[in-house]
């Protein structure tokens, strides 16, 4: 039983989701070797609301992020980025909607040693010829904490304030989609805590998307809704999640003893 009735919430035409995939499939290799990542998955992400993807190693959480931000083909299906179908896009039109329409936060930081934090978080911008909006930089900079770390470079922060310097880089565009895979792995307790309530803060207070993949159910616990995969397909939505929750639905979804890896 879940706390959604997923067919009834995804509606092709829905101006309320951020971005929708149907009946996506992603298959690597073929006959005998051929591993089935994404097996028909229908899944839409609310827009202004912070979505939880979960589920165990070789889930296919990772795959699905990875083809929703066109990161990856999906082998079938639709994925609408808004309105936008991105499935059968060229490579640059892709790479246009990548750059103006979503943000991306890793595990690895994914900062350029040699630029400062300021010159990091403004690089996109810089790199799409695209105006600075000085107000809402500086309201990003302040609401995360980084107001006295913008002329340090990488090597002189901490990993948490390292991965302060990527939020501030993937909103400072303010893209229609946030996409965060497991961000909070390479921190600790702490930094980790630190990072989830900027997460919060940018949906809460900038009105942002914000899609996460994790393991950690402490981290799910600060998102409005975790969606849960196994084997390559939905197999839950939790809406309003608590860590506690969060844990004992993921105790109920072991991947099969046959599953190949598929994150």
């Amino acid at each position: 039983m879940t706390d959604v009735d997923q067919s009834a919430a995804i509606d092709i035409g829905a101006a309320e989701f951020a971005a929708r995939a149907y009946g996506v499939t992603k298959i690597y290799g073929s006959g005998d070797s051929e591993v089935r990542a994404l097996d028909g998955v229908d899944v839409g992400f609310e827009r202004g609301r912070f979505t939880a993807v979960m589920g165990p190693s070789g889930s296919g959480k990772s795959t699905l992020i990875q083809c929703m931000a066109g990161l990856d083909y999906a082998t079938s299906g639709r994925i609408f980025i808004g309105d936008t179908e991105i499935q059968h896009l060229n490579p640059t039109a892709m790479t246009l909607i990548r750059r103006d329409r979503m943000g991306f936060v890793f595990q690895a930081f994914n900062l350029v040693p040699s630029l400062t934090a300021e010159k990091n978080i403004l690089l996109p911008l810089k790199l799409a010829k695209r105006q600075v909006d000085r107000e809402f930089f500086d309201e990003v900079i302040t609401t995360i904490g980084l107001t006295n770390r913008l002329h340090h470079r990488p090597a002189e922060l901490s990993g948490g304030q390292q991965q302060r310097v990527a939020v501030a880089r993937a909103l400072v565009g303010r893209p229609d989609l946030l996409f965060a895979d497991e961000p909070t792995g390479n921190l600790d307790s702490s930094a980790s805590l630190e990072i989830m309530g900027l997460m919060r803060t940018a949906v809460d207070t900038f009105g942002q998307s914000v899609v996460m993949v994790t393991h950690d159910p402490v981290a799910a616990g600060h998102a409005d809704r975790v969606v849960f995969l196994a084997d390559g397909r939905i197999v839950d939505d939790l809406v309003d999640p608590t860590p506690a929750r969060v844990l004992d639905r993921m105790k109920q979804f072991q991947p099969s003893s046959s599953s190949p890896a598929r994150d």
